[in-house]
């Protein structure tokens, strides 16, 4: 006899598997390595053409104000020295206190154009629009989106503070544009590493990788802008044991039974090789001209001094050591009150920017008051995002194990964790310029929440939500850089040092601590 099967009432009726398999926000599995858009070609057009108008931007009027800014009064006359002598000039006294490759990038657009603002400026805002562009690649490669690359390319060129150092000759744009670009090229070293393991026929307990060019091309960014200043160590060993942690979660997807051991043993040597042996190279070679001077400051030191310890070292780099000690110990005392000093905690809400320019006495045909001022201030809207995308990384990070975030989270402990070490430190906001493009990612993986999945869900009732969604989110998103354009348009005579009334440019100081 049939047994009949129970009716089942409509409540009871199970859900459609897509809608438990498919949601419209994305649920990244542990390790999981999004893949790379298809529209490789048409994605380095716009990356490009985005770099383009960003240098012309940062171009426009970069001459004004023909006198030094700030820290200028050090950099470029450094720079001239390299030029002249291949070390900056042995003063007696100790100013020269950052090793020299961003002096002799510096030093290149004095080359092309001559000992004036524009020359010396004009190298900050090269780098000002490599970084915008190597961001937009790195952005497209963690999210597997090239419209997310592009928006967070396009959040730093609309940065205020990004802008306004890109246009500066100080140190801190190369920087910037050396940490962002070793940190893009080892995590492409990830994804190639990720997929050769993940195409073996055979992984048994592991294979040798070879050389890994990335890697060392990677070692080799680190190495310049730890020549560039000395800030730039911290993300060289953060991300170097991120490196290492990288390749154990590449073998453990792939099977082998000692992840860690196989990670120590076929990936240790070669970092030990390209994160570290590269970077100190690379940094000893920028110290070339120093090396070759008869008057460079502190080279003959060793030999005045010859009884010292270690005495089996080269005298050169005893001199150069004894050199880095009072480099050292000149940064850690540095405790002179400034007026435009900040701590670590303001920086991620513009509380005290860097006015670079503000000229006496200014007034127009009618006798009125005019105010050209020039602020390093970062674009309100995109800044204010900083605090709360930071904690919506750590939620991707708990909840998802989510590896994009995991990257920028430890950036962020890199370039701001770190200079909560020594907080009686005179500090001011441009120390958060190597950081700045890794905040902006965090605020691309919100955007990317908001969002939504990349995919228009499935047919029925469920896809077409799933599809409104979306729509909802792109136009949040929209909105969202749109307003910090339009804000960065407002700012923009603050940046640049336009002629504004008295009444405009109170209009654009949001804070008191902003004057």
């Amino acid at each position: 006899m049939a047994v009949l099967a129970p009716e089942r009432s409509d409540q009871e009726s199970p859900r459609p598997p897509s809608l438990v398999a498919r949601r419209p926000f994305p649920r990244a599995r542990r390790d999981v390595v999004p893949p790379l858009p298809a529209d490789r070609r048409l994605s380095w057009l716009l990356t490009g053409a985005l770099g383009l108008i960003s240098f012309v931007v940062r171009l426009w009027g970069i001459n004004y104000p023909a006198k030094p800014l700030f820290d200028e009064a050090y950099y470029p006359p450094e720079a001239r020295e390299l030029l002249i002598w291949g070390h900056e000039y042995n003063r007696g006294y100790s100013f020269i206190v950052h090793p020299p490759l961003g002096k002799w990038f510096i030093a290149v657009g004095e080359q092309l154009f001559g000992y004036n603002s524009f020359g010396w400026r004009f190298p900050s805002a090269v780098a000002g629009a490599v970084a915008v562009v190597v961001l937009t690649r790195l952005a497209r490669r963690l999210t597997g989106s090239t419209l997310l690359g592009l928006v967070a390319g396009l959040l730093l060129a609309l940065d205020g503070f990004s802008f306004a150092l890109s246009r500066i000759g100080l140190l801190d744009v190369f920087l910037q544009v050396l940490v962002v670009s070793a940190v893009a090229c080892l995590v492409v070293d990830r994804d190639v590493v990720r997929a050769r393991i993940a195409a073996a026929a055979d992984v048994g307990t592991g294979f040798r990788l070879g050389p890994r060019g990335w890697r060392i091309a990677g070692g080799f960014l680190f190495g310049c802008a730890c020549a560039v200043k000395w800030s730039g160590v911290w993300f060289l060993a953060f991300f170097a044991v991120l490196s290492l942690f990288w390749d154990r979660a590449a073998w453990r997807d792939a099977g082998v039974p000692r992840p860690t051991a196989t990670a120590a043993r076929r990936g240790l040597p070669g970092a030990v090789w390209a994160l570290g042996a590269v970077p100190v190279l690379t940094y000893l070679a920028s110290f070339t001209g120093w090396f070759l001077g008869e008057t460079s400051q502190g080279r003959y030191w060793a030999q005045q001094h010859p009884k010292t310890a270690f005495g089996f070292v080269p005298d050169a780099l005893r001199s150069l050591w004894h050199q880095h000690a009072e480099w050292l110990t000149f940064h850690n005392n540095l405790s002179t009150p400034h007026p435009w000093e900040s701590g670590p905690w303001s920086w991620l809400v513009d509380g005290r920017p860097i006015l670079l320019w503000n000229p006496q006495k200014l007034t127009d045909a009618a006798g009125e008051q005019v105010v050209r001022y020039i602020l390093m201030v970062g674009t309100p809207v995109l800044w204010f995002a900083f605090a709360p995308a930071t904690l919506w990384l750590l939620w991707r990070i708990v909840a998802r194990r989510d590896p994009a975030a995991l990257t920028v989270a430890v950036a962020i402990a890199a370039g701001w964790g770190t200079w909560f070490i020594n907080l009686d430190r005179t500090m001011f906001i441009f120390y958060m310029a190597p950081v700045v493009p890794f905040f902006v990612l965090a605020v691309v993986l919100v955007l990317q929440d908001v969002m939504g999945r990349t995919d228009g869900g499935v047919e029925g009732a469920w896809g077409d939500a799933a599809v409104f969604r979306r729509q909802v989110g792109l136009g949040v998103v929209c909105g969202y850089v749109a307003v910090v354009a339009a804000t960065f348009v407002f700012f923009w005579p603050v940046l640049t040092g336009q002629p504004l009334s008295h009444i405009e440019w109170m209009h654009r100081m949001w804070f008191p601590s902003w004057f």
